[in-house]
């Protein structure tokens, strides 16, 4: 039997450091651009401590004409001259409207919410619990999670308000040295928490902590994107309050290299892409994305470039920052080559030859062209494209998601071209990926005998429910920052006004249901707190667009690969 997690002491007092070790300088690629030494910090001002070039965007972004790859960079370039952070803003509810833009009455409601949601461990709070709907007590929506407390932690950084985000990241740390274990088995020691729950003692008069690392999950399953959104939290607190000290904790610079540990180790896997199982991110259900999820990889990726960006440059640092760099290269070569799907890629499929040998093959993976779903054909339109959802050996998981794409735009991971085209294959899928309330998880339902193989027949996962093509509303605040990122505004703006016809009115349900997430999802919980936090978000970034650095990432030249995909490779 697995063993319960208690923690039954607080951390004691933090020792600061004064400056924060830059990354050196790498022979065989130039990492100079991410790695600078950054210029001192104006703490009214805040600039960012990794990237000067990521600048304020305008709102006031006029709609681009057909989007190009030349228009995107020139749009971009113009507006990233400097990035003003908000000033704090603490003692308010709310937060007040930048640039002259009404503020909606939902957001006074929503920041409430929020609020309601906080949880306090020791008179500090630490989180923000996943539904404040307690209809069923045997599920674990009064849990804070990693993953769910991300947007809230957004907010309040936004907002003015670092101090339950520092609270909730050296808090998390501490549970990631406890023993973790489930039956006889223990899991590594870089592990982050799925979730985490504080207990109350009126007898006593205590108040201690239990995590989960899966152990309790729904199928057992380890959270591979904890840990990830862990390090880019870390890096967004930086960026945002401009005080490099947190992340110069000893305990956090190890705790960044467990992670990594983890991810970075060597073993018998022929591509850089990770390896994971069904249920380890988001959709943490059995539904088909083992092996090597889109949202994993780009998160993955993210987290690489964040813990880059973090890591001081002692002897322990310097080893793990030459290991990050060369993972990068081969991540983000294979992502963009082979996880890549447009309409010239897709006939290039259909045409594959099969049973190809040796380096010169076309079809690396030996992908049967008969195996390309019918639906893939009519969705791909004429100018756009997408991350496919998994590619390994005979397989490609064709199926839209959201969050892995999304999160491509953020790290760029995806190109600027490719940046571009995804936001083109949303305004050309408007009616299938967003419909009636943004945003689908993933795009298209399993249904029919392919529900029943490949979900186990799961009664959650019915087609166009939940996972299997739900519509999620805290997915808002993503597609927002990649609007924003790729000089698209307009197109966040009329999301974010479908959203606010329903959310409040429906008591902020944690997705929707149908083919146009027209009907509140059937368990669905109330007042789902990343529903909340994912709106306050969205609405913020589209107020003040300098949000945006805290969770984008420019790209880096020295990344680009030549997209050749072998030496037979012809037109």
């Amino acid at each position: 039997m697995s063993t319960t997690n208690v923690d039954v002491s607080q951390n004691g007092n933090i020792r600061t450091i004064d400056n924060l070790c830059t990354v050196a300088e790498i022979e065989e690629c130039d990492f100079s651009r991410l790695l600078d030494r950054p210029r001192p910090l104006n703490m009214e001002r805040k600039r960012s401590f990794d990237e000067r070039s990521l600048n304020e965007l305008s709102i006031g972004l006029s709609p681009p004409p057909p989007s190009r790859t030349a228009e995107y960079s020139c749009r971009i370039n113009d507006h990233f001259e400097y990035t003003p952070s908000p000033s704090r803003r603490s003692g308010l509810n709310t937060p007040r409207s930048h640039i002259g833009f009404e503020t909606h009455p939902m957001v006074a409601d929503a920041w409430e919410a929020l609020r309601q949601s906080l949880v306090h461990f020791r008179g500090q709070p630490v989180g923000t619990i996943a539904a404040l709907d307690n209809s069923d007590e045997n599920l674990n929506y009064d849990q804070v999670f990693v993953r769910d407390f991300f947007p809230s932690a957004l907010a309040f950084l936004m907002n003015g308000e670092p101090e339950i985000v520092r609270n909730f990241i050296l808090k998390t740390l501490r549970l990631q040295s406890w023993e973790k274990k489930i039956d006889r088995f223990h899991l590594g020691e870089g592990v982050m928490p799925a979730s985490f729950k504080v207990l109350h003692d009126p007898v006593r008069n205590t108040e201690t902590l239990i995590a989960d690392f899966g152990e309790s999950a729904i199928g057992r399953v380890a959270p591979v994107d904890s840990g990830f959104w862990w390090i880019i939290l870390l890096r967004a607190y930086t960026k945002s309050t401009g005080d490099t000290s947190l992340a110069e904790l000893p305990e956090c610079q190890k705790g960044m290299r467990l992670i990594l540990s983890l991810c970075l180790s060597e073993g018998f896997d022929t591509f850089p892409t990770l390896l994971c199982a069904d249920g380890c991110c988001m959709i943490d259900r059995r539904m088909g994305v083992y092996g090597y999820p889109i949202e994993i990889q780009a998160l993955f990726f993210m987290a690489l470039r964040c813990a880059l960006l973090l890591l001081k440059q002692d002897v322990e640092g310097k080893e793990f920052v030459e290991r990050i760099v060369k993972r990068l290269h081969a991540l983000s070569f294979h992502m963009r080559s082979y996880f890549w799907l447009d309409l010239k890629q897709l006939n290039d499929i259909y045409r594959y030859k099969t049973e190809e040998y040796s380096h010169t093959a076309v079809n690396k993976f030996n992908v049967i062209p008969d195996s390309l779903p019918e639906w893939v054909f009519d969705f791909m339109p004429i100018r756009g494209g997408y991350f496919i959802g998994n590619v390994s050996p005979a397989r490609m998981d064709f199926r839209w998601f959201c969050l892995g794409n999304c999160i491509a735009i953020l790290s760029s991971l995806a190109t600027p071209e490719q940046s571009t085209a995804i936001m083109d294959l949303i305004e050309s899928r408007w009616e299938e990926l967003v419909g009636e309330m943004p945003l689908k998880v993933c795009y298209p339902a399993l249904e029919s005998h392919e529900w029943r193989i490949v979900t186990g027949s799961d009664p959650k996962n019915t087609r166009w429910s939940y996972h299997n093509g739900g519509s999620w509303p805290v997915l808002l605040w993503l597609l927002t920052a990649a609007c924003i990122k790729t000089g698209r505004p307009q197109i966040a703006r009329r999301a974010i006004e479908l959203a606010e016809t329903r959310l409040l009115k429906d008591s902020w349900p944690e997705y929707y249901d149908g083919t146009l997430g027209r009907y509140i999802g059937k368990q669905a919980r109330k007042f789902q707190t990343w529903s909340i936090a994912g709106y306050l978000v969205a609405k913020m970034m589209l107020e003040d667009p300098s949000h945006l650095g805290m969770i984008s990432l420019e790209e880096d030249k020295q990344l680009k690969p030549m997209l050749r995909r072998s030496n037979s490779w012809t037109f």
